[in-house]
């Protein structure tokens, strides 16, 4: 058993936290306050081939698979949550989609583009009436000769204003449900009837723009479904695996910067002439995180390897994702402790980690039905029915 990163890895590790520390680092503290993601940053992650880093070569990606995802994902994070979801919506679940389940005709049309960064993807799953409970979707896909005419409303659609290309799901047959009932479908904004009604303003992840998407006869032609007719609710589940593996990294990016900052602060912060690292309560509160941050670490990169293997790891990633978004609520609220006052100064890096990492817990899933997920799926390893 070898856990140590092959030398390719290593150096992929390297040049993604190069680039962060040169280009996004310095201007994430912007990035917050502006609420905005300047273009010119999104240009040069895509001249870096970041957009299509797991993807495969054959469509122009990088061929860096699931553990390459999960290491930029990693580093992205530990400077800005934000455009670690600008990433994570078009790679791991916009772009996921078209690239798990989608025909290979499908595959060369789209996935290109997507791979260089010339457009960016977008989920839209979640609607009024439908988050945890995503088979009950209310946005309906009518047949009409070669077309597939949606109507409905999609909420909480990361980068669902800059997005060119949309995975959205709809329901072809409301009464079937998850059973056959729902279809997913890929969806260009030029094709018409899409219109982006609202964009959220958020306590956090602010840089990453989150929208309300209204689909008004939207006309989609019938070779634009992904997979069969009516398995659209197993292409998404599939599909938010993925991403919740990558959000997991995305967690383990965010605590491990918090452990740093802890450190650090300990160790610059003098009271009664010493630094508070002295203090027992403080280096408790950092062996707690450095133990839980070891320990998501591998839980990361192991389910990383199955999933490149072609494994299923819907109980791994439900597991990753309650984890690492719990991890790196209980790191943040240290790091905050560990700051004190000066932890709640508006524009603090803790401060912004702490308005980022709430989010965390409840999208690509509430940590309440990765609970639900990790349970169900144990009955089923063990041979019961929960």
């Amino acid at each position: 058993m070898d856990y140590t990163l092959p030398p390719e890895y290593r150096l992929l590790q390297r040049t993604i936290r190069e680039f962060v520390d040169a280009e996004i680092a310095p201007i994430a503290a912007q990035i917050d306050q502006d609420d905005r993601t300047p273009q010119a940053l999104i240009q040069k992650m895509a001249a870096a081939g970041m957009f299509g880093l797991p993807f495969s070569t054959k469509y122009g990606g990088g061929g860096a698979g699931e553990i390459g995802y999960c290491i930029m994902m990693e580093e992205i994070s530990r400077a800005s949550s934000a455009i670690g979801v600008i990433l994570g919506a078009h790679i791991g679940i916009g772009g996921g989609a078209i690239y798990l389940d989608a025909s290979e005709a499908q595959k060369q049309q789209y996935m290109p583009a997507l791979c260089r960064g010339e457009k960016l993807a977008a989920f839209c799953l979640t609607e009024p009436q439908a988050g945890s409970d995503a088979a009950n979707l209310r946005t309906t896909a009518t047949r009409d000769g070669d077309y597939w005419v949606l109507n409905g409303t999609k909420l909480w659609a990361s980068n669902g204003s800059r997005a060119e290309i949309l995975s959205v799901f709809a329901a072809n047959d409301r009464g079937m449900g998850a059973r056959g009932g729902i279809t997913a479908f890929i969806v260009e904004k030029a094709f018409g009837g899409i219109t982006v009604a609202r964009l959220e303003e958020k306590m956090g992840l602010h840089g990453s723009d989150t929208a309300l998407l209204i689909f008004d006869h939207c006309r989609v032609p019938r070779a634009n479904v992904i997979g069969p007719v009516g398995a659209g609710f197993l292409t998404a589940m599939k599909t938010l695996d993925g991403g919740r593996l990558s959000l997991g990294a995305a967690g383990l990016g965010g605590a491990q910067a918090g452990l740093e900052t802890m450190v650090r602060w300990s160790q610059a912060a003098i009271e009664n002439g010493q630094p508070i690292a002295h203090r027992q309560a403080i280096q408790w509160m950092i062996a707690d995180t450095a133990m839980e941050v070891a320990a998501l670490r591998h839980m990361v990169y192991s389910a990383a390897w199955l999933f490149d293997q072609g494994k299923k790891v819907s109980r791994e990633a439900a597991m990753i994702k309650a984890y690492a978004t719990e991890v790196g609520a209980r790191t943040v609220d240290r790091a905050i402790q560990v700051h004190g006052r000066a932890g709640l100064r508006h524009g603090a890096p803790v401060e912004r980690h702490f308005r980022d990492e709430r989010i965390a817990r409840i999208f690509e899933g509430t940590n309440e039905v990765q609970r639900l997920i990790i349970a169900q799926e144990t009955f089923r390893q063990m041979g019961y029915r929960a």
